[in-house]
């Protein structure tokens, strides 16, 4: 089989390998669509907080069954399904009370430990989730989705608040699709007028171009008369953007911090008291949420096929780096199809 490596910062092979065989409690998985997510660039970069090389990526897919032993999941042979990436140590004070996606000694496929870009891989049998039908492209979004949903849900959203979103990439686009399934009222904000012209299509309320010093001042201004936002949710990884959340955010708002960043950040820390901000960190998501998002997207609750902008053949990983690496502000979602 053949499977895509990052050898270090820029590198990128195809390489081959000996088919897996799967362990007892192991299910052997074709590999079908792999989203590149924005931890696989920073990777890709040198620039990712965790990671080491050299690493195989890919942490958001959807694949086939192809060998699977008995089990109380229901799952078959021949099922398409999508799996929860986080592994997780089971012992840990954060495991012990629950805390699974926050695991203290977490290792994400892709990221801490190799991932699923390859023709095949192998996954635990319970962390795989069967896909109830949804197109296997679908499927691959369903773990950022995840990601941007778990975020959102700790804000703990109520109908009406205005939230403000920085950063209109992937997860910053499904952060706010997640907000407004809330039923909020939602503003996004980028430096990319690209992104935010498409980010108009997918029913926000409104569109902030941070293009000035006093541009998102101004626009805590105009949307809330001054009061600030109920919610700031930071979706891209710069000390900057997280500043601009704790700005934005309303005396007794919410901040989320979804980005993950190797950036310092000075700043008057003292905002968050005087403000009584609560501001919640979100790392990975749970198996309710996958379970959840599958039926929500399979209902039509939640469109995230929108934010597909390109599929490539895995061969191709390369290109597909170096497009995103370059022209990033004018993508969203682009695909692997293996």
């Amino acid at each position: 089989m053949k499977y895509i490596s990052i050898k270090g910062p820029y590198e990128v092979e195809i390489k081959e390998n000996e088919l897996p065989e799967p362990k007892k409690g192991e299910a052997l998985l074709k590999m079908l669509y792999g989203g590149i997510c924005g931890t696989d660039l920073s990777i890709y970069r040198g620039k990712f907080a965790y990671g080491s090389y050299p690493r195989i990526p890919g942490h958001e897919f959807s694949a086939e069954i192809v060998q699977i032993g008995e089990n109380d999941l229901g799952l078959e042979e021949g099922m398409i399904v999508t799996a929860n990436p986080y592994m997780n140590c089971g012992s840990c004070y954060s495991c012990q009370r629950g805390l699974v996606n926050c695991c203290m000694h977490n290792e994400t496929m892709g990221a801490q430990r190799d991932g699923a870009y390859g023709e095949y891989f192998v996954m635990p049998v319970d962390r795989i989730y069967h896909g109830k039908g949804l197109p296997a492209k679908t499927l691959a979004l369903i773990e950022p989705l995840c990601i941007s949903f778990h975020g959102a849900r700790r804000a703990s959203i109520k109908p009406g608040e205005k939230v403000l979103v920085i950063g209109s990439g992937t997860i910053g686009i499904l952060a706010a699709l997640s907000a407004r399934y809330f039923g909020a009222e939602v503003y996004i904000s980028d430096i990319a007028p690209e992104r935010l012209k498409y980010a108009e299509t997918l029913g926000v309320n409104g569109t902030v171009l941070n293009d000035s010093e006093h541009a998102l001042a101004d626009a805590v201004e105009n949307i809330t008369g001054g009061n600030g936002f109920d919610v700031a949710i930071e979706a891209v990884g710069l000390a900057a953007t997280f500043q601009f959340c704790i700005d934005a955010a309303a005396f007794g708002g919410r901040v989320v911090l979804i980005g993950i960043s190797r950036q310092h950040l000075d700043f008057d820390f003292t905002l968050i008291q005087k403000k009584e901000l609560n501001v919640y960190g979100s790392r990975n998501a749970l198996k309710e949420e996958f379970m959840t998002l599958i039926d929500l997207v399979q209902a039509g609750k939640i469109d995230v096929e929108k934010v597909i902008s390109k599929v490539y053949p895995f061969q191709r990983a390369a290109e597909a780096l170096t497009e995103l690496d370059k022209n990033g502000g004018a993508l969203l979602k682009v695909l692997l199809e293996f």
